[in-house]
């Protein structure tokens, strides 16, 4: 079964592809390789995560395509008219790693929200003592509800989380916070088609405004020359004084030192941090004295292997093709 890879894709990387799954050798346009205008022509499947999948495309593999797979959890990529108007199913293929970032960073904020460290320290401790509380035998109507008193728990229903950047991690992030009934912001350098931004539940701001707004601001950008601190002491002056920042993409994206300023006189309300300019985080870093803060080792990649995870799931739906069975995650026609 042919199959083809609309993004220039290494050689090492096709073969890591091909191991998955025997039978399915596919090819891409690559340094050595012919355009991918001349491997289409025949192609039973086509795979794309950044190239977008046009009419046209779909037209020069011809009567044989039977399947256009998205190595994406999005479909802004895809032409689903032009895919319905050919008989084409599309399927989408989340991605395993994006998915435990985005874990991550609803961790961090449950976890701030909820002051679990604080909860945890105080319940192990048994603090309850300096209170003059007594234990008591709980019952369904008798119970010591928030027996040590913490201030500032609250719920994210309600909040506002404003996202920097939206790529796959932060699609997958906004689903989960909107499961939560949370309102979803966002800012990108390429900003969404108005159906997608519809059909994901986001909308679109201007950075200083999205800062302006969020009780959360989560991080979501790959560090380049352009994104360097991009959360300097302007930035981090423009969010609300009870809001939080969470980063889990990288830690050069945050200037360090603004942020252990604005923490410490409370110009925001605290941080969850699971990436830092230096890891580990050095041990007297000043962040780590701070009580505002939930802190993490660079937990968001979950338990790795995400890259082989997803070369598998997006190999058995080309298996599942080829068989004649059920193709995961399709969206259309």
């Amino acid at each position: 079964m042919k199959v083809v890879l609309l993004d220039p894709t290494a050689r090492h990387d096709l073969a890591f592809l091909s191991g998955f799954a025997s039978g399915i050798d596919p090819v891409a346009p690559g340094a050595a390789e012919p355009s991918v205008d001349a491997l289409l022509p025949g192609a039973a499947a086509i795979v794309s995560r950044r190239v977008p999948v046009t009419g046209e495309i779909m037209d020069a593999a011809g009567g044989s395509l039977r399947l256009v797979q998205l190595s994406s959890g999005r479909r802004d990529r895809v032409d689903l008219d032009a895919a319905r108007a050919r008989g084409v199913p599309v399927a989408l293929m989340p991605q395993a790693g994006c998915i435990a970032v985005a874990e991550q960073t609803l961790l961090l904020m449950l976890g701030l929200s909820k002051k679990v460290v604080r909860a945890h320290e105080a319940t192990a401790g048994g603090e309850y003592r300096e209170l003059g509380v007594e234990p008591i035998r709980t019952e369904e109507r008798l119970h010591r509800f928030q027996w040590m008193r913490l201030s500032g728990i609250f719920e994210l229903r309600g909040r506002t989380l404003g996202l920097v950047g939206f790529g796959e991690i932060a699609t997958e992030a906004a689903r989960r916070a909107r499961a939560f009934g949370m309102e979803v912001l966002y800012w990108s350098r390429r900003r969404l088609p108005a159906e997608i931004e519809e059909e994901e539940g986001v909308g679109h701001r201007d950075l200083p405004d999205l800062l302006a707004e969020s009780d959360f601001v989560s991080l979501h950008v790959p560090l380049t020359v352009d994104t360097e601190r991009l959360i300097d002491a302007g930035a981090l002056a423009r969010m609300k004084p009870d809001a939080y920042l969470i980063n889990t993409c990288r830690g050069g994206v945050v200037d360090e030192d603004a942020l252990v300023e604005a923490l410490a006189a409370g110009r925001i309300a605290g941080a969850g941090l699971d990436v830092f300019l230096y890891e580990p985080v050095p041990h007297d870093h000043p962040l780590l004295r701070l009580e505002n803060v939930l802190l993490a080792p660079h937990l968001g990649g979950g338990s790795g292997g995400a890259r082989a995870k997803h070369a598998r799931d997006l190999m058995a739906n080309l298996v599942a093709l080829r068989e004649g069975r059920t193709v995961r995650h399709l969206i259309g026609p």
